[in-house]
């Protein structure tokens, strides 16, 4: 093809040669990037090429070759030179001051709030007459580049005695590691706890079910008809639930439901010794519950060893039994719409029933070796 001789002769080292091929034959570089490097790479293997030639191989255009292979002449590179841009508006102590104070409590700033949002932010700016005027979405792309999101908050937990701590929660993550191996050993690994404060809401309207294009609808409004407290089991090494609610909890509610749901499960499965695992709540009676199950075990003649394994102290995170009230609360109890507390028993029982037919041990990986580098202590 005829064309005016290219004035930018294009040479590359070996080293420029690979990356250019690299990047004009690769999927997930920018298809703007790979046809630069094919253009580059074209006058490059063949210098008798005019501009018009390669611009016709590469699918481009004439000028554009012409403007590579003079940046690349220049430059040895592909990217686009910065621009100019808009001058800036603010300073980059004003962007500094919003980092700042977004960092920093409300409160400890004289602002009466529990958390910065965006406009609050911008407001202060102005009351502390660094800005005459700045925009919410100003301020929001500052704080986003920086990944800094001060509305947001989660709860923690500091461990006072990180030793304490961990001399209590080895035995209780031992256990869970080991579940199965003990279980066909006729250990039966058990966690149990309640929970709490189950209201039944009774809405105006039923729950309307999901259509095309809108998710399930709730009435806002609702009566209460009381709250109930759940008592459950789990069993770590299958995922066997059991339970009983009660309207009071109490230490004699958690004997009862011992007896009723644990006990009976154990000798059914025909095991030798129950591992308990429970937090410290009052319900459970730190100090007294296992003499007391010592004395029911050998009051009955039990060929049973009930021995409790006690969680540390702020530890429910550590209980599996809080995984599946979790699975029961997204499961059945949310939305609420129970008509009594008996509709409410009656769906939390059925929902145990039917849970138990599928269930399966719950997929626990944190052993005692992740705590420790946690806390670190080795």
């Amino acid at each position: 093809m005829r064309g005016p001789k290219p004035k930018y002769k294009i040479e590359l080292t070996t080293e420029e040669e690979k990356t250019l091929r690299q990047l004009a034959h690769s999927r997930k570089a920018p298809q703007g990037i790979a046809r630069r490097a094919r253009i580059v790479l074209s006058a490059y293997d063949h210098p008798d090429w005019s501009n018009q030639r390669i611009a016709q191989e590469t699918s481009a255009v004439d000028r554009v070759v012409r403007f590579w292979r003079k940046r690349w002449h220049e430059t040895r590179s592909l990217e686009d030179l910065p621009r100019s841009g808009r001058p800036r508006v603010f300073p980059p102590e004003t962007r500094a001051q919003a980092t700042a104070l977004a960092c920093h409590r409300p409160e400890e700033k004289g602002v009466l709030l529990a958390r910065w949002s965006y406009a609050e932010i911008a407001r202060q700016l102005i009351a502390l007459g660094l800005v005459v005027y700045i925009a919410t979405s100003t301020v929001g792309r500052w704080l986003a580049a920086e990944k800094i999101r001060p509305w947001r908050y989660h709860n923690w937990q500091h461990v006072v005695d990180p030793k304490a701590f961990l001399e209590r929660a080895r035995p209780v993550l031992e256990l869970y590691e080991h579940a199965k191996e003990w279980l066909k050993e006729g250990v039966w690994i058990v966690c149990a706890d309640e929970k709490t404060s189950i209201q039944a809401r009774e809405r105006p309207e039923a729950p309307q079910p999901a259509v095309s294009g809108h998710p399930v609808h709730v009435a806002a409004r609702y009566v209460r008809h009381g709250a109930l407290h759940l008592f459950a089991a789990l069993s770590v090494a299958d995922g066997w639930v059991g339970g009983v609610c009660r309207q009071r909890k109490r230490f004699v509610d958690f004997q009862a439901f011992l007896l009723a749901v644990v006990i009976p499960e154990a000798l059914r499965r025909g095991v030798h010794t129950v591992a308990l695992i429970l937090d410290n709540g009052t319900t459970h009676a730190p100090k007294q519950l296992q003499r007391w199950l010592d004395e029911q075990c050998a009051l009955n003649g039990w060929a049973l060893s009930v021995q409790v394994f006690w969680l540390p102290p702020n530890a429910s995170w550590l209980d599996q039994i809080e995984i599946w009230f979790s699975i029961l609360q997204r499961k059945l109890l949310q939305p609420n719409h129970f008509e009594s507390l008996q509709t409410l028993e009656n769906a939390i029982l059925a929902f145990i029933a039917r849970y138990r037919e599928t269930a399966k041990p719950i997929q626990w990986t944190y052993t005692f070796e992740k705590l420790e580098h946690k806390l670190g202590i080795n």
